[in-house]
């Protein structure tokens, strides 16, 4: 009889101590399961609402940039007649949502689902391109250390030092030749310098840390201590830093295009668009220009939403 009292008392202790708890808004799962990196990391980002609204953003951009031009009710190819009494174009309408544009008198909501196309594809392209040369580069710098890390940042010194939008426009004048690829080999290779320093000084305080040193004292290789011990703890920072140069790209590329460097007008982005509508802003045509601007607006907002929430769910100080 004592025996089953004492455990009725133990359980409505552990009871009482649970419910308080729960209360107090512990979180017993961190402490029960073992969760990974991303997997934490993924916790975090689901309490980020502006990050989340961003993801959703962004997702549904890059859906419609895939999907939107093969269900799309007008073909882009094909160019309508002018109307020379609607020159100035026609204003958002239950079949033209957006708007038409002057002159030809083409659908503005397909122009912008196919310039999303270009525009994203340059934007994530080109960080991809930027993020593995300065992911090399400062490894290399931060790991070697000395004369390698001495000439590599020099270099870098040396490619900040530029005028980097005036050499973008003067290499997309010159080489891009109005060509989608070649403009996202131009925003990749001016877009490193960043990283490289990021991962550089990662790398600077992690590889004297003692995992590194035991892996030195065993005798693995430089490179796939690099690559396999010291890179996979330093990655965290470059996925924030590499949503910050999509934001940059897009804007850079919609810059250069609206200047008339970028791409050709046959392949419609975000700028072109806004380039293309300059002429008619005057007549009154505001749906032209201000879709895709909003577009651009959209887009980069949405990527630095999901970058600060990356940043808060990477962050080792911050609560799951």
């Amino acid at each position: 009889m004592a025996q089953e009292l004492n455990r009725v008392v133990a359980d409505t202790t552990v009871a009482e101590i649970d419910r308080r708890a729960e209360e107090a808004g512990a979180d017993y799962e961190v402490g029960l399961e073992s969760l990974g990196q991303f997997q934490l990391a993924w916790r975090k980002f689901r309490k980020h609402r502006l990050a989340l609204f961003g993801l959703a953003i962004l997702g549904a951009l890059i859906t419609a940039a895939i999907v939107g031009p093969l269900i799309a009710p007008f073909d882009f190819n094909t160019i309508p007649q002018p109307d020379v009494n609607v020159y100035k174009g026609r204003g958002p309408s239950l079949a033209h949502p957006f708007g038409e544009t002057g002159g030809l008198q083409r659908d503005v909501l397909h122009l912008v689902v196919n310039g999303a196309r270009t525009s994203l594809f340059i934007g994530f392209s080109s960080m991809l391109i930027g993020v593995t040369i300065g992911t090399l580069v400062g490894s290399v710098a931060g790991y070697a250390g000395g004369f390698v890390d001495n000439l590599l940042m020099r270099i870098v010194d040396v490619m900040l030092s530029l005028p980097i939008l005036f050499v973008i426009l003067v290499a997309a004048r010159f080489f891009g030749g109005g060509n989608v690829l070649t403009i996202v080999v131009i925003f990749g290779v001016f877009s490193w310098m960043g990283i490289s320093r990021l991962v550089r000084s990662l790398f600077l305080s992690i590889r004297e840390r003692e995992f590194v040193e035991a892996a030195r004292a065993v005798g693995v290789r430089d490179r796939r201590i690099i690559f396999r011990h010291i890179l996979p703890n330093a990655f965290s920072p470059i996925v924030v830093s590499a949503s910050l140069i999509v934001a940059g790209n897009i804007i850079g590329e919609a810059f250069v295009s609206f200047l008339g460097f970028g791409v050709s007008v046959t392949s419609p982005t975000w700028g072109n668009i806004l380039s293309n509508a300059l002429t008619f802003i005057p007549l009154g045509n505001w749906w032209w220009p201000f879709f895709p601007g909003f577009a651009i607006i959209l887009t980069v907002l949405a990527v630095n939403f999901v970058g600060d929430g990356l940043r808060d769910a990477f962050d080792p100080r911050s609560r799951a």
